[in-house]
């Protein structure tokens, strides 16, 4: 029992000190842009949208940063197929969209966006992705962290409108990632 508990409290540890030490660094790979931004671009070359909903203080958004949206695969995919955007979920600047201003609001310690909680169904969970078509109405939300190889089967499945036609867990069985 008391064996159970030092293990346990060494992963708290490990875990807990290990996320605080990856440095937030925007990858210079994915080109990033602001929601304001993507509505922008999609004006003119349609394109899906992609939104890395995180906070400053999420280590499992960091991690996802550092190992996810930094392989070279799903990095050249994001660019190529999306207009990549990252939204802090407790930025406190107003955005406008389709007529309506969404705003920070005060909450607990923190707070949150309201465009995050629309996007996110109001299950405000870090990190989460949002996939939008090029009208900007919703595909599909995908909470927690995401490896790279499982990540490049959700862009490929979005990104190439195979959800149109196959079911997840079909199209899961024929791909094969290069990952």
């Amino acid at each position: 029992m008391k064996f159970k508990l030092f293990i346990t409290a060494v992963l708290v540890i490990v875990a807990f000190t290990g996320f605080q030490s990856v440095k937030v660094a925007e990858d210079p790979k994915v080109n990033w842009m602001t929601f304001e931004e993507a509505v922008e671009k999609s004006k003119t070359a349609k394109k899906k949208i992609f939104i890395d909903v995180y906070t400053d203080w999420c280590g499992w958004c960091k991690v996802m940063d550092k190992k996810t949206f930094s392989h070279e695969i799903v990095s050249t995919y994001l660019n190529e197929n999306f207009y990549a955007v990252k939204l802090n979920a407790e930025q406190r600047e107003n955005i406008i969209f389709r007529g309506k201003t969404y705003k920070f609001i005060p909450s607990g310690a923190k707070g949150y966006h309201e465009l995050a909680a629309s996007l996110l169904n109001g299950k405000l969970s870090y990190p989460s992705v949002v996939f939008l078509d090029e009208d900007f109405n919703m595909l599909q939300p995908l909470a927690g962290y995401q490896e790279p190889k499982f990540f490049d089967q959700v862009l490929k499945f979005i990104g190439e409108e195979h959800y149109k036609s196959t079911k997840w867990t079909d199209f899961q069985k024929s791909y094969v990632s290069p990952i």
